[in-house]
């Protein structure tokens, strides 16, 4: 093949010495508008993982990185007179003009044309001429931009301001040091990259960038100005730019998050940070532009399909990393955007948030990495939330340790989320949700909550919803909740709701969302919107009647759970049902006081939770959920949530379940592990609202990481605990924690399982 690389970065003489490695015959020619030995940044970090897969694509290129580069285990976190530090990281540093110089020997010596210091701004100059053109010109990349409808780029522009920078002070650990100020919070990122030079990033939110004067300082004042601030870091050394093509404040930069809908175009393909970029601060960008090269160059030696179906694939196997990846870096840059948050939290928790803050390393990683640096945090962690530290046990894991709202005390942290079942008559609870209940009490969880029980017949999403309009349906429901009490030491709470637009539905397996084929009921909703259009059934705009009247049942419904003797009562206000609809601006056109503003919007919610508040026992929690995200440019955003959740804890909200979308059939969410969990950490960190996290939790290590790094106070579980209603049982098992209590009966259970975890253990070590 002919093949041009536009860049002349580590992505594309990468990827030129593994094509002609595959295949000698390749003409290769590198462009790059620079000279060979410029470059922008100071050094690069790889993980010790990162390392072994580009040895098993070039080792000599992995020889020769080792020979040049400064190996590390341990992050230091200086914050408020305080280090702490957590070994075992397993990070290697290289200087970034040595990685360059050592690709670009070694593509030499296979035979890669590279011609430096030559413009190019039209690839199809050099696609009509060759068989690919790899377009790998960075975050500002020409190639991208000639085709931009195209490729369609994504360009998130940070909220922070950072410089990058060096100095001679030989830094023993990766760094990360904050200051606060008069202007606001400055942070640190530094580590060592050679015998010499440590790479020291200065990082800081925009408006205390501007508090501070920095856009109107030159380029050595801002250098003063770091070395002022970080002087106790610095021990004396001066700190050195290399950005020799920015003058005065501009040496200030942005964060670019780019992320394109098409990799490829024809013969033309985009890897690296033209591609896709990840924030600093995980240190992945160049990993994931030496790791598209791979995976490309892979693609590209199969001989099925044309060039073009071949970069298809290409993007179809590299876009899920590079997005878990990015996700990874969106977290951790968010985290350092909100430093102000976080840095009200005490140093312990501050540098465990740090830590796992972008969600791909948890508390079992961690341990793992540093198993004293853990057991301190844990012994910390649970004598802060009220149990006695007994140096002669292994201290009880996050996620089981207590918790109090009010009267009500949890044992430990795990939640059996709200899930429909659809498995009632007429409302009525019967012997399938005594069971079904019972067995998740019995399993474990230091608290249940129902499905959402309705507060009237019309209130109801099915005909299969359970309901608390009747004190036939209260005593069903006290009897399920008096042997919780008696058998279990778990505590539970009734979810109240009202369907709203989203009612006499069929029940889910019968076809989620569509109209009943008969027997259906009215609907309400505050605007006559329809949930699908052209299918379902239009609702009726609420009247003040109508408002009165739901009001008065769902505090019937309230003293109904109150005599039922339920230990919390939950009031549904997410998902698109009726109190939801009224919350989100893409269900709630009203034009009166419950319209317009995100406060008239929250006017009758609020209404009905402060009359639900005044007919429950003051002494008991109440929770409120609610949809942090919309997912839809207009509706509800993360920083309308945290209003929200401010307005529901005023009005007595204990805990806000913070759950997200289903309001709109055009919701684009983005899935993966934990992935509404950063919209509880928002609400509970800038709000200081307790929080119970939810979505795509499912291992015991999330509910460790969320509950240790203060992202939640509770996590809530709904697919786990259908497949194990003994899901926090086997949890405790799996940690080899013994200090939780199994039913009675069930403690024979308990001692095969145990037996059955270690003979694993010492097989897989065995092996």
């Amino acid at each position: 093949m002919r093949i041009a690389c536009l860049g002349g970065g580590p992505a594309g003489l990468y990827f030129s010495i593994l094509m002609k490695k595959a295949d000698p015959s390749h003409r290769i020619t590198v462009i790059d508008r620079n000279p060979a030995d410029n470059t922008f940044g100071w050094g690069i970090v790889f993980s010790d993982q990162t390392m072994d897969g580009f040895r098993d694509a070039d080792p000599q290129v992995v020889r020769q990185i080792e020979e040049h580069f400064h190996h590390w285990d341990d992050i230091d976190i200086h914050f408020k007179d305080r280090r702490i530090t957590s070994s075992g990281h397993g990070f290697c540093g290289i200087a970034r003009i040595k990685l360059l110089q050592i690709l670009q020997q070694r593509a030499q010596e296979l035979g890669v044309e590279m011609r430096w210091e030559q413009e190019f701004s039209d690839p199809d100059v050099h696609a009509r001429d060759h068989d690919l053109v790899v377009g790998s010109d960075g975050v500002f990349s020409a190639t991208r931009a000639r085709h931009e409808a195209h490729f369609n780029p994504r360009i998130d522009v940070g909220r922070c301001r950072y410089i990058w920078l060096g100095t001679r002070k030989r830094l023993d650990a990766f760094t990360f040091a904050f200051r606060q100020t008069e202007w606001g919070w400055f942070n640190l990122h530094a580590y060592r990259f050679n015998e010499e030079w440590s790479t020291f990033i200065v990082e800081t939110p925009e408006q205390t960038w501007l508090n501070a004067g920095l856009d109107k300082l030159g380029k050595e004042q801002s250098l003063a100005f770091c070395e002022r601030l970080f002087a106790d870091q610095l021990d004396g050394h001066e700190l050195v730019s290399n950005a020799r093509h920015l003058r005065g404040s501009a040496i200030w930069q942005k964060f670019n998050r780019v992320l394109c809908e098409r990799w490829f175009k024809d013969n033309i393909v985009l890897i690296g940070d033209a591609a896709h970029t990840a924030h600093f601060s995980i240190g992945s960008g160049t990993k994931l532009a030496m790791e598209d090269a791979i995976a490309l160059v892979k693609v590209l030696g199969s001989s099925q399909g044309t060039v073009s179906e071949r970069l298809a694939r290409y993007q179809a196997e590299r876009e899920v990393e590079a997005l878990k990846l990015q996700s990874a870096a969106r977290n951790r840059m968010t985290w350092f955007e909100n430093i102000g948050t976080y840095a009200r939290m005490e140093p312990e928790q501050f540098a465990f948030s740090l830590l796992t803050g972008s969600q791909r390393v948890g508390h079992a990683n961690q341990k793992l990495r540093d198993a004293a640096y853990v057991e301190g945090y844990d012994r910390w962690f649970q004598r802060r939330a009220g149990l006695a530290d007994d140096a002669s046990q292994p201290p009880a894991p996050p996620m089981f340790t207590p918790l109090q709202l009010r009267s009500m005390t949890l044992h430990n942290r795990v939640v059996v989320s709200p899930m429909c079942t659809y498995s009632a008559v007429d409302g009525m609870p019967g012997d399938f949700h005594f069971q079904h209940y019972a067995a998740r009490a019995l399993g474990g969880a230091g608290l249940v909550l129902t499905e959402m029980t309705c507060v009237a017949p019309d209130a109801r999403i099915t005909p299969g919803c359970t309901g608390i309009w009747s004190d036939a349906q209260a005593q069903a429901w006290k009897r399920l909740v008096d042997f919780v009490h008696a058998a279990t030491g778990a505590r539970i709470g009734l979810q109240i709701g009202h369907a709203g637009r989203k009612g006499s539905t069929r029940l889910s397996w019968d076809g989620a969302d569509q109209p009943l084929p008969q027997g259906n009921w009215p609907l309400i909703a505050p605007s006559a919107l329809p949930l699908i259009e052209g299918v379902s059934q239009v609702p009726r705009a609420m009247t003040a009647a109508d408002m009165q009247r739901v009001l008065e049942e769902f505090v019937a419904a309230t003293r109904r759970a109150d005599a039922a003797g339920f230990d919390m009562v939950e009031f549904h206000a997410a998902h698109g049902y009726l109190m939801s609809s009224f919350i989100s601006p893409l269900t709630n056109l009203r034009d009166d006081d419950y319209g317009g503003s995100l406060g008239n919007r929250c006017r009758f919610p609020l209404e009905v939770f402060a009359a639900m508040r005044a007919a429950w026992p003051e002494r008991r929690p109440m929770s409120v959920r609610i949809s942090a995200h919309d997912w839809v440019p207009g509706g509800t955003t993360p920083d309308d949530a945290v209003h929200i959740a401010r307005l529901f804890r005023q009005a007595g909200a204990d805990i806000i379940h913070v759950s997200s979308g289903q309001v709109s059939k055009e919701e684009k969410p983005v899935y993966g592990r934990m992935f509404q969990t950063p919209f509880s950490d928002k609400i509970r960190n800038e709000a200081g609202v307790p929080t119970i996290a939810v979505g795509n939790i499912f291992e015991s290590d999330h509910v460790n990481t969320i509950i240790a790094a203060g992202r939640a106070d509770l996590c809530a579980l709904a697919r786990p605990h259908l497949s194990d209603p003994a899901w926090t049982l086997h949890a405790a098992a799996e940690q080899r924690y013994s200090g939780v209590a199994w039913p009675r009966p069930y403690v024979g259970g308990r001692t095969q399982l145990e037996r059955n975890l270690e003979r694993a253990a010492q097989m897989a070590l065995n092996a």
